[in-house]
């Protein structure tokens, strides 16, 4: 096991530990307009960027999103707490979801628990979800470990100087084909909903 690797998979769990998600109690209760919105998902989610210079949300963005019948249209142009939970969702979603998935997914939510005046609203659908976010982490960091260990046996009879590239590259196909799985996984389940829907049923 090289230095190099292992200081990478360490990188990695130190990374996966400090992943944390909006808390509910963070956002504001008080209506924002777009720019607002913005700029606190900007704050708020900066440490999930790849690259710098990418951009959390924007204007354009956002527009399409209640264009696609996403999110619900904002009241004289602000956007309530619930508008940010129903964002903070689409966020995550939509880097591996298409937007008909997406739609599928969060109309019902929004269509029965958006302005809810109900005990079960958008905010406790959040808080419900978003609270087994710090097991998931665990349950991840064991995984990528296991994954790791598993790569780390490969290619042991391939030349020695070609064997951290190629330990690293059946890290990387491993942890492509638990994504793909789950992807292909999500789509049929999302897929079964949209049969389902009793909205579409004549």
């Amino acid at each position: 096991m090289s230095t190099n690797n292992e200081a990478m998979i360490r990188h990695i769990l130190d990374w996966v530990s400090g992943i944390g998600y909006i808390k509910p109690e963070d956002i504001p209760n008080i209506d924002l307009y777009m720019d607002q919105v913005t700029t606190f998902m900007e704050e708020q989610l900066a440490h999930s960027k790849r690259y710098q210079e990418d951009k959390i949300l924007t204007k354009t963005m956002i527009n399409n999103y209640a264009k696609n019948n996403l999110l619900p249209s904002p009241v004289k142009k602000r956007y309530s707490k619930e508008h940010l939970l129903v964002l903070i969702f689409i966020y995550y979603f939509k880097n591996i979801l298409s937007i008909n998935d997406i739609q599928t997914l969060l109309n019902p939510i929004t269509d029965k628990y958006f302005k809810s005046q109900e005990k079960l609203d958008l905010t406790s659908i959040y808080e419900e979800v978003f609270s087994m976010e710090k097991e998931q982490i665990e349950v991840l960091k064991k995984e990528l470990l296991k994954n790791y260990q598993t790569a780390q046996n490969t290619f042991t009879d391939a030349p020695e100087d070609e064997q951290d590239f190629l330990k690293l590259f059946s890290f990387i196909c491993l942890l492509s084909f638990d994504v793909y799985m789950k992807k292909t996984i999500i789509e049929q389940t999302i897929d079964s909903l949209r049969e389902n829907d009793p909205k579409k049923k004549k």
